[in-house]
């Protein structure tokens, strides 16, 4: 009796993904029962053998059902055990890339810790949401491994602590001063708010079920076809959509156009998608701003900003009396993402360049003159001008190329920096940046409705 009972139970078990991954992530897997009445069952029909199907056409309707139900369990049970082991392995090559530095040869020569868990968040977000080109839910298989790989990964701030003196009373009335451990600030205030926008994100795309809309492919559409073409833009300020995608699909809409209703949830998603990507670039940015640039690089730079960005954007830097990057970035005619990831290079190291003889200036005063004159030399010195305007042209330029790839001097930060940093680092670049591709997606939706009203 007990044997059977015990196997009925190892029949009930099975693979689910655990309902509270998105909540706790230390818990990846979870082995979840579910109990029939397979009781009733092992106490009146131990003898029968469910290898014999043929047998139960004589049986009467409840022993029937029950064995029914005890083959659809072992056939459940083997499909689960083999979604198991799958994502087991899965699970398995992730976790040994990581303990490897991603260094699968095992010479110990892999990436420190720190850009190990980075690569392994931007490897998942481009391995869940890389085919994600259209405003639609994400696919379901998609949506638990984002889920469940990213709460492993997120895992490990779970056990980032920091100690800080605490009183504790003993029940004799004694208070004695311990160190108690607790999360980090950073990590206590960034990864709930990262979580959240997380889930607005999805929650954004899930709106997007029963649309006016829907997609075609560039190749397949014919002359006479009502759909009009859609053309995606890099610069997210212009209007005028400057680069055509070829390999995205195209998004069509009615003869009429959109429904108000429908215009009306779209702009709604729009407003809500740029305020997640604020909050990400926000997050983002504060994250990369903490984190100190490494003696390694510094020791890379030029002595000459100068000689970094070339003569034609340092005169118009120095001598302009009233300093406009657009205007700036207008007249280089950067054609190409990979241009703009080279001169954000650029700006960014001259930037620290001048910075740097900005220290090494002050430091030959005492610093109670420098204290006293630090606002008028600031004002007047050179390349205190310089090194404030190198700071507006890039932060225009990463305002233009969202989706620009990270600096040299990001690299630099993550992999010589904390791995609390590289997490909160990479979790808010991936969020950012599908936040800036919902905003393109819906874009291309309102540019092609605009353009079929303006053909009628």
């Amino acid at each position: 009796m007990e044997s059977l009972s015990n196997s009925d139970e190892s029949y009930d078990a099975g693979y689910q993904p655990s309902p509270s991954s998105a909540d706790h992530s230390l818990d990846s897997f979870a082995y979840c029962r579910t109990n029939s009445e397979a009781s009733a069952f092992s106490e009146d029909h131990s003898c029968f053998e469910p290898a014999s199907p043929l047998s139960w056409q004589g049986l009467k309707s409840p022993a029937r059902a029950a064995l029914s139900r005890l083959g659809m369990r072992q056939h459940k049970h083997g499909l689960d055990d083999e979604i198991m082991d799958l994502e087991l392995e899965l699970m398995k090559e992730r976790f040994s890339r990581l303990l490897l530095g991603e260094d699968m040869s095992g010479s110990g020569k892999g990436v420190c810790t720190a850009v190990a868990i980075s690569n392994a968040i931007t490897n998942l977000y481009a391995s869940v949401f890389g085919q994600q080109q259209r405003l639609e839910p994400l696919h379901h298989e998609k949506r638990m491994m984002w889920k469940r790989e990213m709460n492993c990964l997120l895992s490990v701030c779970d056990y980032i602590l920091e100690f800080r003196p605490s009183l504790q009373t003993l029940k004799d009335g004694t208070t004695l001063e311990v160190m108690a451990s607790r999360p980090r600030s950073d990590i206590h205030i960034n990864l709930p708010a990262l979580k959240k926008l997380d889930a607005l994100l999805l929650d954004v795309l899930d709106s997007f079920r029963d649309n006016e809309f829907w997609y075609a492919e560039q190749g397949s559409m014919s002359g006479n076809s009502t759909r009009s073409g859609s053309f995606r833009r890099i610069v997210q300020p212009q209007t005028q959509r400057n680069e055509e995608k070829w390999w995205l699909p195209v998004p069509c809409v009615p003869l009429g156009g959109l429904s108000e209703k429908s215009k009306k949830h779209l702009r709604q998603k729009h407003d809500r998608a740029s305020q997640i990507h604020k909050a990400a670039m926000a997050i983002n940015s504060g994250i990369l701003s903490e984190m100190q640039i490494p003696e390694s690089y510094m020791a890379t730079l030029p002595k000459s900003g100068k000689a970094i960005v070339g003569d034609t954007i340092y005169r118009y830097m120095y001598n302009a009396e009233k300093f406009s990057p657009n205007h700036l970035l207008d007249s280089l005619n950067i054609s190409s993402e990979h241009e703009a990831l080279e001169l954000a290079d650029k700006v960014e190291a001259s930037m620290h360049t001048w910075r740097r003889k900005i220290c090494i200036a002050h430091s030959k005063t005492s610093w109670e003159v420098v204290k006293d004159l630090v606002s008028d030399i600031d004002r007047n010195d050179k390349n205190h001008i310089l090194a404030a305007r190198a700071e507006t042209l890039l932060f225009c330029l990463k305002q233009r190329y969202p989706e620009l790839s990270q600096t040299t001097l990001d690299t630099s930060k993550i992999q010589y920096n904390k791995a609390r940093q590289a997490v909160l680092e990479s979790y808010s670049r991936v969020l950012e940046g599908l936040a800036f591709n919902i905003i393109a997606w819906i874009d291309d939706v309102l540019f092609v409705d605009e353009t079929m009203k303006s053909q009628e």
